[in-house]
């Protein structure tokens, strides 16, 4: 069997393929957004598990992320099939995942140290799923379209998704879950089922997916690694992104101590995640239309600058209460939106401008690092977030045993939501105005040489 030859540079995609894309995003945005808000503080709240060794079981696992992600990416780059070369790969992840994800949190009754290590091992399951789904399904916009601006708006949709999934995981999820072990529980199982049907429905939602993509495999993984190594866009990109994945990712650790602690109601949470993904179901239009005016580049030093605000603002909330603070999560969730669509955006492009100049199919090693990193970088945020509590005294507890939070703790809450965050994603900013792949750049790469 060979997998599908190019359709002739089609710059459009039809709706039923971005729809059938876009419900993927479920599975990126629950697995990315659920461990990094619910596990620190199912751990150290209803576990009893350390906070710096719960931090450390969180980002451990990624370690395996980088091993397991670059060699998806050469297998789906590689891979000859009926079925193209991505999509065998995101159907063994729908299998893998769902399963694990469920084992995470409805393992036997253990606290401590044993609950810690029963979980760092279902986490690292889970992870292979993820690699096996998530890592082809971000190579294929770059593949479905040979237009700049229509990646863009391919992937507005996707956001659209992305944003559902995200007040799923920060609205239902701990609503479910509770400080119960039960609850927690419950919200596996329930969430489980939402990544097998959401990452099913993509796997048969694309299967009319334009190929646009080289139909030649880099020969060797060493081949492809130095491709990646050795692009500026990619790397430039990488870090950027990385920057503002860690700041998001300390922010999502920090939210429900924020909501517990600072605004003293932990039902907060839901409504800060409101808050949050509100502007990213109605801003991705204003977006597309930015990222037109001021190319790519310059739509994304807007939106990290809107979010590094929005989360520094947000330090003055024991003073002005929680409407302000909410107030300012909106102004994150704005720049956020941004961040999320150009981001992916950005790197279709680097995929597409890879493949034009070299001939070759390696976008999947490509997409492979950027998700390693990408996830490894995210968790990292929940250890960033749980060595500040340590250093504020934060105590940890079982609902059996509540605890009094001394003040230096409260304030380690504070600072790590707000100021942490937002040096994190102003250093990002920065790193954007070395990003120079630029819709023109692009074009003189794709444009058809002269006969």
């Amino acid at each position: 069997m060979v997998s599908p030859a190019a359709t002739p540079t089609p710059l459009t995609v039809s709706r039923g393929v971005r729809l059938g894309y876009a419900v993927g995003s479920f599975c990126t945005a629950n697995f990315s957004a659920i461990p990094g808000l619910l596990l620190l503080i199912y751990m150290t709240d209803v576990l009893a598990v350390p906070p710096l060794l719960a931090g450390f079981i969180v980002f451990l696992p990624k370690a395996w992320d980088l091993v397991i992600n670059t060699l998806v990416g050469q297998w789906s780059d590689r891979t000859v099939s009926r079925w193209g070369p991505r999509r065998p790969w995101m159907l063994a992840g729908s299998i893998i995942l769902p399963l694990s994800f469920g084992l995470m949190f409805i393992g036997p009754p253990l606290t401590g140290v044993p609950a810690a290590l029963f979980v760092g091992v279902t986490f690292v399951v889970a992870a292979t799923g993820y690699a096996l789904y998530e890592v082809p399904y971000k190579a294929m916009p770059a593949e479905m379209t040979t237009d700049y601006h229509e990646r863009t708006s391919l992937l507005q949709w996707r956001m659209v998704f992305v944003a559902i999934a995200i007040a799923m995981s920060g609205i239902l999820a701990p609503a479910i879950a509770g400080k119960s072990v039960a609850g927690y529980r419950q919200m596996g199982l329930i969430f489980a089922a939402v990544l097998l049907v959401s990452m099913f429905g993509s796997f048969f939602g694309t299967a009319r997916a334009p190929f646009t993509g080289p139909q030649e495999a880099e020969g060797t993984l060493r081949g492809q690694l130095a491709a990646a190594r050795t692009s500026k866009p990619f790397l430039w990109l990488l870090a950027l992104c990385s920057a503002q994945t860690l700041a998001a990712g300390v922010m999502l650790a920090g939210a429900p101590y924020f909501a517990a602690y600072t605004l003293g109601n932990t039902t907060a949470t839901s409504t800060l995640f409101a808050a949050l993904v509100g502007p990213m179901l109605v801003t991705m239009p204003l977006w597309v239309w930015l990222a037109r005016r001021m190319d790519k580049r310059g739509a994304m030093i807007l939106s990290g600058v809107l979010f590094a605000a929005g989360a520094l603002l947000a330090v003055a909330t024991p003073l002005l209460g929680s409407l302000y603070a909410h107030l300012c999560v909106v102004m994150v969730g704005v720049g956020y939106a941004g961040l999320q669509l150009l981001g992916f955006s950005m790197l279709a492009d680097v995929i597409a401008y890879d493949g034009a100049v070299s001939g070759k199919r390696r976008g999947g090693v490509f997409t492979g690092l950027w998700t390693a990193v990408e996830s490894a970088v995210q968790a990292f945020g929940v250890t960033i977030y749980g060595a500040v509590l340590a250093i504020g005294g934060f105590i940890s507890s079982d609902p059996a045993n509540p605890v009094t939070q001394p003040d230096s703790a409260r304030t380690a809450v504070i600072v790590g939501l707000t100021i942490v965050p937002a040096l994190i994603a102003l250093s990002g900013v920065i790193m954007t105005l070395k990003y120079d792949l630029t819709a023109e750049r692009m074009a003189r790469a794709t444009a058809p040489s002269p006969s």
